[in-house]
């Protein structure tokens, strides 16, 4: 298994579950995520039933995501492991047309027996800190949440192995095809020596289509940067009075311990290192920022790159060929669709015969 973002250790963390013998590659388990990973730039939102569409793929992979990461954590928190979660998620509408089509999937919602619920302005400007002066109502998805990124994938990574899970820190150098006998079918080359195995996973972000080209399989992605801050606010603001974390026009404002926040992320095709102006757009909510959030003082800046396929829609969840499966090109959802990714490759590898190394 190769690539140990949040959706590669979703994986590898899953398959241990079920007996499978996992190896997980991946340089970053000897230092940690670099500003080159996905998983980098998340800040955990969990956007499930306030989601805009309410059928397809990607509907169905988010109400399955969430109720899995429900419960993952309680599995996790039994042993020992604890997941900071933040019930609720509150969509701001930019104007009267956004707040009139919020109006509707509330509605619909409902129907469908889901607790979404409109605040309108006059409840919003009674919220503090204040949001958004413009803003013309919000949604509010009680069952939806955040969960902090970084706990989540250290809890998978440490009970999975716990659970007989191998890591290797190692660069994947090139994947060959072995022979077709049990346990031969790939040969996984890493700058470490090589090893060989009956099934291999890539979830290796932007890196996964380099490893599969030489292979005959063409899975061209794109990097999308994303900037995020955490902020302290003045003295006096405390966010986690919300009634959850907040979205504004494509920004995220989550709650944190301590009167802090995280403000995050940008969207930039193409570059690897994070505009200025990008940056003061995110810190201003373009132009949008109450005085309390401009008089925030910045703690941390930090980036990270989404992988976004070219020329199919995101995620990238196929069995390319016996025995090789892809899992990437997450874009913005990585923590969102992990456990939905994992469930679909258990399922590829789920057979009546003996369990296969991985």
């Amino acid at each position: 298994m190769i690539g140990a973002g949040v959706v590669g250790l979703s994986v590898a963390w899953l398959l241990s579950q079920h007996g499978h013998r996992v190896q997980l590659i991946d340089p970053a388990l000897a230092h940690g995520q670099s500003s080159e990973a996905g998983s980098s730039a998340a800040l955990g939102l969990l956007m499930a039933e306030i989601f805009r569409r309410s059928s397809g793929r990607g509907w169905r992979l988010r109400q399955q995501s969430l109720a899995l990461w429900r419960q993952w954590r309680e599995q996790l928190s039994e042993r020992g492991h604890h997941i900071p979660w933040r019930p609720g998620l509150l969509q701001l509408a930019c104007n009267e047309q956004e707040w009139q089509a919020q109006a509707r999937l509330a509605e619909q919602r409902q129907r469908q027996g889901l607790p979404l619920r409109l605040l309108n302005r006059a409840e919003l400007q009674a919220l503090s800190p204040a949001l958004p002066a413009d803003a013309a109502g919000a949604l509010f998805s009680p069952n939806d949440a955040q969960i902090d990124p970084q706990p989540a994938m250290q809890a998978l990574l440490d009970d999975g192995r716990n659970h007989g899970l191998i890591t290797q820190a190692a660069a994947v150098l090139q994947l060959e095809r072995g022979n077709q006998g049990a346990d031969q079918r790939w040969i996984i080359h890493t700058e470490a020596g090589s090893c060989r195995s009956h099934w291999l996973v890539i979830a290796a972000g932007l890196a996964s289509p380099a490893l599969l080209e030489p292979l005959g399989h063409r899975r061209p992605q794109s990097p999308v940067l994303g900037q995020a801050l955490e902020l302290q606010l003045p003295a006096g603001c405390n966010a986690e009075t919300w009634p959850g974390s907040a979205s504004w026009n494509g920004f995220n404002l989550v709650p944190r311990p301590g009167g802090r926040l995280w403000l995050g992320a940008t969207v930039e095709p193409g570059l690897t290192q994070g505009s200025p102006e990008a940056l003061a757009e995110l810190r201003h909510l373009g132009g949008a920022a109450p005085d309390w959030l401009r008089q925030a003082e910045p703690l941390r800046h930090w980036q990270g790159l989404r992988a976004r396929p070219d020329e199919r829609p995101a995620p990238l969840l196929e069995l390319l060929e016996p025995g090789l499966v892809l899992t990437s090109g997450h874009y913005r959802n990585g923590v969102l669709l992990a456990p939905a990714s994992a469930a679909w490759v258990l399922e590829q590898l789920q057979s009546p015969g003996p369990l296969p190394a991985l």
